[in-house]
């Protein structure tokens, strides 16, 4: 089965998004970081996809996991597990990408 895609809305200066990357990363857990800081248009995606305006936001495939405290939950848990489709945690693989965009609203 392949693992859904994990989705992070982050900001720069977020440690909330940093626990929570580093908990992923931890794990061996690919992501996709999309960083709202100064763009309206990625910010405005997140929240209608979720309907907060808070940093981070975890989607795995279409469903809306949460910020920092939820994914740390679902992780202690075994429910990250049950949503990746894995029995165990993954071996670290390193891969993460992020989109970034020219600041095109530098007040968020």
């Amino acid at each position: 089965m392949d693992t859904p895609a994990v989705i992070i809305y982050t900001s720069a200066w977020c440690g909330y998004c940093v626990r929570a990357k580093a908990l992923l990363e931890a794990r061996g857990i690919p992501y996709r970081e999309i960083e709202v800081d100064g763009n309206r248009t990625l910010r405005e995606e997140m929240v209608s996809r979720c309907g907060r305006r808070t940093v981070p936001q975890i989607f795995i495939g279409a469903h809306h996991l949460g910020g920092s405290e939820e994914l740390a939950a679902a992780a202690s848990s075994g429910e990250l597990d049950r949503l990746l489709g894995i029995g165990a945690t993954a071996a670290p693989t390193g891969l993460t990408t992020q989109v970034t965009q020219e600041n095109e609203d530098s007040h968020g």
